[in-house]
């Protein structure tokens, strides 16, 4: 429950600077190409704290750094709304992003501990909790903006109540000890073929999260203007996409439990291929909403089980080996819009995003990686779960 309470509240911090983007875009006085380029640094901020809060967390135990990047997080939440220009903005994006960027891998590092203890997979019900924390910001970002609240007193108010959580929370997770008993555990793989299927799992985090990518930032336009569909029902296309996402991720521990998790990425990258070549070919709006919801479905099992393979393939370094999946894959989730829109200078917005059909189908061919090691989410026959 510690764990879903941290991805609750990193879902929630990363949710309140979304919301509150045009009120900040306003206040700085920037356009949206100057956004743009600032949203880099957001991007840049968190690869480096992934990468520096992997080691934190195997040198100094997820209990240490999970609620201390907490705190961080949350008391960096507020600078982005006192910014008063586009340099002052770009800097607190910069350290936003850091603390950001370091909670997410220091509790997905924890997760998969619990994972492990809890001898059944939970690694998709934490990626979907994060989903939760956004559905809490948009709610709470509306309640402040209807109070007339400026950003920055919305932001202080979120990140001050993110503090006071992520420090009661802390009693509650599991202990240094616990997870190095993990490590007597994990499988016999030497280092250097260990670390070439890391490498393998990050590239496929960096195709899959390139795909998510474009979906946030391509759907709506892409039933606007390639079906001529109006404003109000181009903006479902990625509602349609995030919710099929949310329920998958709510479903899909329980098909690992029973069918394994390179079953998941195989069938699910193989769903997402269909549904964005759907998307792809549809003439009709009801063919193009049919489409991202079968995108979304297919690849919310994806990330969390590529997470969780990268944890487990060496418990003694499993904070250090999913920053580098999730630094390639937040990589590639920040390219997915540049790559689709550089594709349209070349052909349709709709024929762009055949090369997302392609990564999908690549990965589900390599999903066989997650087969290369014991999975110790899988459920024996005999469990009581």
């Amino acid at each position: 429950m510690a764990t879903f309470v941290y991805f609750i509240l990193c879902g929630t911090t990363m949710g309140t600077w979304v919301v509150n983007i045009p009120a900040i875009e306003e206040r700085v006085d920037i356009s949206h190409a100057t956004l743009g380029g600032l949203l880099v640094l957001l991007g840049l901020g968190a690869f480096l704290g992934m990468q520096v809060a992997g080691r934190l967390t195997d040198g100094l135990g997820a209990r240490v750094v999970v609620p201390a990047t907490g705190v961080l997080c949350g008391a960096s939440l507020v600078l982005p709304g006192l910014a008063a220009d586009p340099w002052t903005l770009a800097g607190a994006l910069l350290v936003f992003g850091f603390c950001n960027g370091c909670l997410d891998v220091a509790m997905n590092a924890h997760a998969v501990h619990v994972e492990k203890a809890y001898a059944r997979p939970v690694m998709s019900a934490f990626h979907a909790t994060f989903s939760v924390g956004g559905v809490l910001a948009a709610l709470v970002g509306a309640a402040t903006a209807s109070a007339d609240l400026s950003p920055a007193a919305g932001m202080a108010a979120v990140g001050s109540l993110t503090i006071v959580i992520a420090l009661a929370t802390a009693r509650a997770l599991l202990p240094a000890t616990a997870d190095t008993d993990t490590v007597d555990e994990a499988p016999t793989a030497g280092p250097r073929s260990t670390g070439g299927r890391i490498w393998i799992l990050a590239a496929l985090a960096l195709m899959v999260m390139l795909c998510e990518g474009a979906a946030n930032d391509w759907s709506a336009l892409h039933l606007k203007d390639v079906l001529g569909a109006p404003a109000s029902a181009a903006a479902f296309a990625y509602g349609t996409f995030a919710a099929t996402m949310t329920i998958g991720r709510l479903l899909a521990d329980r098909l690992v439990a029973r069918f394994g998790s390179p079953a998941i990425l195989r069938h699910g990258a193989a769903t997402a291929a269909v549904g964005i070549t759907i998307v792809a070919l549809a003439p009709w709006i009801w063919a193009a909403f049919l489409g991202w919801a079968l995108f979304g479905l297919g690849l919310s099992g994806c990330v969390p089980q590529l997470f969780s393979a990268a944890g487990h393939a060496d418990p003694a370094a499993a904070g250090a080996n999913v920053s580098r999946v999730a630094g390639l894959g937040y990589v590639g989730m920040l390219a997915g819009p540049a790559v689709i829109g550089w594709l349209t200078h070349l052909v349709a917005l709709n024929h762009a995003f055949v090369l997302l059909t392609l990564l999908c189908a690549i990965t589900a061919v390599a999903a066989g990686v997650l087969r290369t090691a014991p999975d110790p989410t899988r459920e024996p026959a005999t469990s009581a779960h």
